[in-house]
């Protein structure tokens, strides 16, 4: 197979699996959006999570993610608006939850947190899901990571060395321990104020479920 092939099977593999994910996160629905139950919140959010929005917000939304799932990806672009027009009514916390069988995934975890280390933590978040089909299958992701790296200001050397340090191996494992005991089993997985959401993950779903746990 000549490398012109290969690269076009891969785009075709790649697109195939945002439309299922797509399909898969847009088309799930129940009678209730939240699960009955509360969770331990105290599994949710740690004190060194990352979070965005209001810290005194009394709505918080905690997604487990990978950042090479396709159907996180998918469900990133409602997410960031959601984040965006609730920045001052919501606390929104990004729990690393990277699957075994995604390759790069545990390394994109890690170039999350490095970018953190400076400053610069959402703005990598946003580059690895906005432009997952560039580095989602390539074995040379991390080269992908060193120019996002250099994208958003970073200093590259400080960059490199502290994602092939395994510094935030602990953090995100323990993220994943968390996940463990909540039951997460999946990606993307959601919580809104310590309930499961279950709903379908559009924009309106979402919103409709913050609204719904916003005080009266």
């Amino acid at each position: 197979m000549t490398q012109e092939a290969k690269m076009l099977l891969g785009i075709g593999v790649a697109t195939i699996a945002l439309v299922l994910g797509a399909a898969f996160i847009f088309g799930r629905s129940s009678q209730a959006p939240l699960a009955t139950e509360k969770v331990d919140e105290t599994l949710l959010v740690r004190n060194d999570s990352n979070k965005t929005g209001s810290p005194s917000a009394k709505v918080k939304l905690v997604e487990f993610g990978d950042y090479q799932c396709p159907a996180c990806s998918v469900v990133h672009v409602p997410v960031k608006q959601l984040v965006h027009d609730y920045s001052d009514k919501i606390l929104f916390v990004f729990r690393n939850y990277p699957l075994s069988q995604h390759q790069n995934a545990l390394v994109a975890a890690e170039a999350a947190e490095a970018a953190g280390k400076q400053g610069k933590y959402w703005e990598m978040h946003d580059m690895l899901y906005e432009r997952q089909q560039e580095w989602g299958e390539s074995k040379k992701a991390m080269d992908y990571f060193t120019g996002y790296a250099k994208e958003i200001g970073l200093d590259e050397n400080t960059f490199t060395q502290d994602v092939k340090s395994n510094k935030f191996a602990a953090k995100i494992q323990a993220d994943q321990d968390d996940g463990d005991a909540l039951g997460v089993n999946a990606t993307p997985t959601f919580y809104i104020n310590g309930q499961k959401f279950t709903d379908n993950l559009s924009y309106e779903s979402l919103k409709k479920a913050i609204d719904a746990a916003m005080p009266k």
